[in-house]
């Protein structure tokens, strides 16, 4: 598996876990942070969203997006999962 459809799965499972923990029908809209070193611009990760949300109680869900341009912050590789929002 690439690193970032590792990452985008590991995503989708936190997303989901919230979900299910909220009792939700809905994901409305998330926010996530991408590491300078995630190797994921904006609009790629829409892209990889849109694929790994698709069939899911997230799917269609708003995106918020922070670009992180540290390369030394120790979470560099990743995406970072802010919030979600349920119904």
């Amino acid at each position: 598996m690439t690193h970032e459809l590792s990452l985008m799965a590991d995503l989708m499972n936190k997303v989901e876990s919230v979900a299910r923990e909220e009792g939700a029908t809905a994901v409305t809209r998330i926010s996530v942070r991408l590491g300078a070193l995630s190797h994921m611009s904006p609009a790629h990760f829409r892209e990889h969203w849109q694929h790994s949300a698709r069939g899911t109680l997230a799917e269609g869900a708003a995106i918020e997006i922070e670009v992180d341009d540290d390369p030394a912050d120790p979470r560099a590789e990743d995406i970072l999962l802010r919030s979600v929002e349920v119904t």
